[in-house]
């Protein structure tokens, strides 16, 4: 038996998966399970409470406009216990759709322009008759590591106030095409537009992502074993 536990919010997870990003979910287990922690999973949708204290980490995943169009139209609802989850500092991965309901609005792919949460200051705007796709390679200047992932999307990110980018492209697109930067990380709230999903070839962001969420629920536990665990390419 784990000697920690933690619980995980998974943000419309029946209705925002379509890139496949629950898959961040299984490498989340597969490294907590290498720092003796188990990870207990709740699909939190359309009508149903969130209640932040209940949950360590979250997963705010991405999907087709319409899709995101009627999740939108729900997360009002739940805009106060979301902006208190973030400010209690608990960890939050948040991929493209998810990215882009936790900014200011999106435009969508007719033009529409769909609010967001607005706790995150980005906004999003839409191509015309383009997206970005490929493989990308970004740097964390923080940290100096480099991710790699896929993109696949037709929206263009600017980051704002008190953001700063989850890294710089090395190759690919990013956030917009134009200022070299993508993602961004916000207190301890992770996003990105790669796919793949994102943990699976960057488990550097999943260590990061645990740690933060394990410090937050046993703040006189010693994580210093967890700390140095080494991170391998297994997926």
């Amino acid at each position: 038996m784990a000697k920690y536990h933690l619980n995980l919010a998974h943000l419309y997870g029946n209705l925002l998966n379509t890139y496949s990003d629950v898959g961040n979910i299984i490498v989340l287990r597969y490294y907590a399970k290498q720092m003796d922690a188990d990870i207990a999973v709740q699909v939190i949708s359309i009508s149903q409470e969130f209640d932040p204290a209940k949950f360590d980490l979250a997963l705010f995943g991405g999907g087709q406009d319409y899709e995101q169009f009627v999740v939108s139209k729900d997360l009002p609802n739940k805009r106060t216990e979301i902006k208190q989850f973030i400010d209690d500092q608990k960890p939050l991965l948040a991929i493209c759709g998810g990215y882009q309901l936790l900014g200011q609005y999106y435009i969508g792919a007719n033009g529409e322009k769909i609010p967001g949460l607005n706790i995150l200051p980005h906004y999003t705007l839409s191509q015309d008759h383009n997206r970005f796709i490929g493989n990308i390679t970004i740097k964390n200047e923080q940290t100096g590591d480099e991710y790699h992932g896929f993109e696949n999307h037709n929206g263009m990110t600017f980051l704002g106030d008190g953001e700063r980018p989850l890294g710089k492209v090395i190759s690919g697109h990013g956030n917009n095409g134009q200022d070299k930067t993508e993602g961004a990380i916000y207190k301890e709230v992770y996003c990105s537009y790669f796919h793949g999903p994102i943990l699976t070839r960057n488990g550097e962001i999943a260590k990061h992502l645990l740690l933060a969420a394990l410090h937050k629920k046993y703040p006189n536990e010693d994580f210093s074993n967890q700390e140095q665990l080494i991170i391998k390419p297994t997926f």
